[in-house]
């Protein structure tokens, strides 16, 4: 069992920058791939980026590559999700989600465990 708590949404400029913080419980986080996803209004929950055990090997979508960056501290139970050059587009709710498996995942199929969500709003 696998309990998340996401943090550091808030409401930020075009242009601007977050770091979201996805918080683990459970002493197994390290055996779990990553992922961060996120939800629109009147949109279904779209993959952002994902990141293995180790944190070696990420993969993100399309929309974000080159702005946003996923990493991990498995000593921490943690995973981050630095957001640089944020559009109206990245407006949503960021969730983190836990995938018992080894290799990264993009569907949300794969991710058993779910955070609460975290808000992210982006003023032009």
């Amino acid at each position: 069992q696998v309990q998340l708590v996401e943090s550091g949404g808030g409401l930020v400029q075009a242009g601007g920058s977050l770091r979201l913080s996805c918080a683990a419980s459970g002493r197994t986080f390290s055996r779990y791939v990553m992922g961060w996803f996120r939800q629109a209004p009147g949109k279904e929950r779209e993959f952002v980026a994902t990141i293995n055990w180790s944190g070696i090997s990420t993969y993100y979508a399309d929309s974000v590559k080159g702005r946003f960056t996923i990493s991990r501290d498995n000593a921490k139970n943690t995973v981050y999700l630095q957001m640089h050059s944020l559009n109206a587009e990245d407006t949503a709710v960021y969730y983190c989600a836990a995938a018992p498996t080894p290799t990264l995942r993009v569907s949300p199929t794969w991710y058993d465990y779910w955070g609460q969500g975290t808000q992210v709003t982006v003023s032009t």
